[in-house]
């Protein structure tokens, strides 16, 4: 097992969030079509399941989905540091504690948002995981937790994870309402406070700070990235996945990088699917990721409703993908604007997609 001493640094300044029936195993490798430098994370996965369910049906992944970090959802240290230990044995490149979750569900068990109460507690999970592991340990959190929203409340929970060993911290840019709203509320109605996180880069400049939430475009992430160390962007990159298709060049400073097109990045698709399909995984664990891919194209709606329909049938497979593709324009045709507007080069936008310019040429997880 490498110790953290040996492992090669993460580059932070993308990450694609944690999501839960989302960045599974599948979307990860379907992300990684789109972009070979953004970190990438699972899914929550509850120290639990990992201990005493099927262990190998939420830590595989594909080689190809690296960089990749887990998120751990838990609160004993023991079992968070078998939890890391599994982890390192199968690869992955971080571990990462969820320390930011305000589902009810998690709340009773003591995951997530309600960990920030218990910032000593925290810091021993840290400890462990990172002895445990040699992983690099990193905590996503939130800068406050119902009534325990003030500066000084979040610096203190960052300053104790700190001291354990913790040198990153992804903090989704609102508080956590435990009672009385729902997890997407809680992504809504809480106000954004990005400059809190600005603030806490400033004042910890030692330490890594990743900015979380209402980050929606490559843009927008340039522009915080002159206040901290990174970005994550959620739900905007899982509707829009082609927004990532730039972040190599955009973010990363990759000026080689020529951004794949959206049919190139579904057609790698599809020996995939046929792949998982031989594995007995139904093509709509594969498929349902891909839907936002043609988003502002020509055939875009004819292309979602051919997923949509086809995908979770009996016994569909990859012809299901190669069916949909052949309803969508291909980027090198397009040449006449319409709708919204289009890019240069005839590639068409809806409203809030970030322009790209293309450069010639439930879930089983």
């Amino acid at each position: 097992m490498l110790s953290s001493a040996n492992l090669p640094d993460l580059d932070r300044r993308l990450c694609v969030a944690p999501m839960m029936d989302r960045t599974d195993r599948h979307d990860r490798f379907f992300l990684r079509r789109l972009t070979r430098r953004a970190l990438l994370y699972t899914e929550m996965i509850p120290t639990g399941a990992l201990l005493h369910g099927d262990s190998a049906r939420h830590l595989r992944f594909d080689p190809s989905e690296h960089p990749v970090a887990i998120q751990l959802g838990g609160g004993d240290p023991g079992e968070l540091a078998r939890a890391a230990a599994l982890a390192a044995e199968w690869g992955y490149d971080e571990a990462n504690l969820n320390a930011g979750c305000p589902s009810a569900r998690v709340r009773d068990r003591r995951i997530g948002a309600c960990l920030m109460a218990e910032p000593e507690l925290v810091a021993a999970c840290v400890r462990a995981m990172a002895g445990a592991s040699g992983l690099p340990v990193t905590v996503k959190t939130r800068i406050g937790v119902d009534d325990r929203d003030d500066y000084g409340f979040l610096l203190r929970f960052v300053d104790a994870a700190a001291a354990a060993g913790c040198r990153t911290f992804i903090v989704h840019a609102r508080k956590a309402i435990l009672s009385g709203l729902t997890p997407k509320q809680n992504r809504e109605v809480p106000p954004l406070d990005h400059a809190r996180v600005h603030r806490l880069k400033r004042d910890r400049p030692e330490l890594e700070v990743v900015i979380n939430g209402g980050v929606a475009t490559l843009e927008e992430a340039r522009a915080h990235l002159r206040h901290v160390d990174g970005v994550m962007i959620g739900r905007a990159a899982y509707e829009n996945p082609y927004m990532l298709a730039a972040a190599d060049r955009e973010i990363f400073g990759d000026a080689a990088a020529r951004p794949p097109r959206r049919r190139e990045a579904a057609e790698a698709m599809i020996p995939y699917a046929a792949r998982e399909a031989a594995r007995g995984v139904p093509l709509n664990s594969v498929a349902r990721h891909m839907l936002g891919l043609f988003r502002g194209r020509r055939g875009a709606r004819a292309w979602r409703r051919r997923l949509s329909q086809g995908a979770p049938r009996p016994g569909a497979d990859a012809g299901v993908l190669r069916a949909a593709l052949a309803l969508v324009e291909d980027e090198a045709a397009a040449s006449r604007p319409r709708g919204c507007g289009a890019a240069p080069g005839g590639v068409e936008l809806e409203v809030g997609e970030a322009p790209i310019i293309v450069g010639p040429g439930k879930s089983e997880a």
